[in-house]
């Protein structure tokens, strides 16, 4: 990682109608990730047809560095997708909550899933590709 550059997460949200349209912001992400010299965009997650975890409609990860951040945000605003964007503390249950940022309209998430505050298992999985 990036000297001292914060982990991050993007929840980008889709239904049937907007799939089209997710497909071709994940196309985008993808085509980031591992370029150039230092990557911001570590990893882009499948698209996950239905509600997964806290994640009430179908939706997929996009993993990045805070470098990244206003570009990642910037992307998904134009898309006109919904998105949690967080960041990845260790707490899961702040991070999806007070900590991030609603990009379209806010989605009632199942926060009872999360893991409890200094048990963030996003922490250790963050980066991987076996999303």
């Amino acid at each position: 990682m990036a000297d001292g550059a914060a982990p991050y997460h993007a929840h980008i949200y889709y239904s049937a109608e907007q799939r089209a349209r997710a497909e071709e912001l994940r196309a985008r992400f993808v085509d980031q990730a591992g370029s150039g010299d230092e990557p911001c965009i570590l990893f882009v997650g499948r698209m996950m047809n239905a509600a997964v975890g806290p994640h009430p409609m179908p939706q997929y990860e996009v993993h990045f560095l805070e470098p990244a951040l206003a570009r990642v945000v910037a992307e998904i605003e134009a898309s006109g997708l919904r998105a949690l964007v967080h960041p990845l503390t260790e707490d899961d249950l702040a991070d999806h909550t007070n900590l991030g940022r609603w990009i379209g309209e806010r989605l009632q998430l199942d926060l009872s899933v999360l893991d409890p505050p200094g048990r963030n298992q996003g922490v250790a999985r963050f980066g991987r590709t076996d999303l």
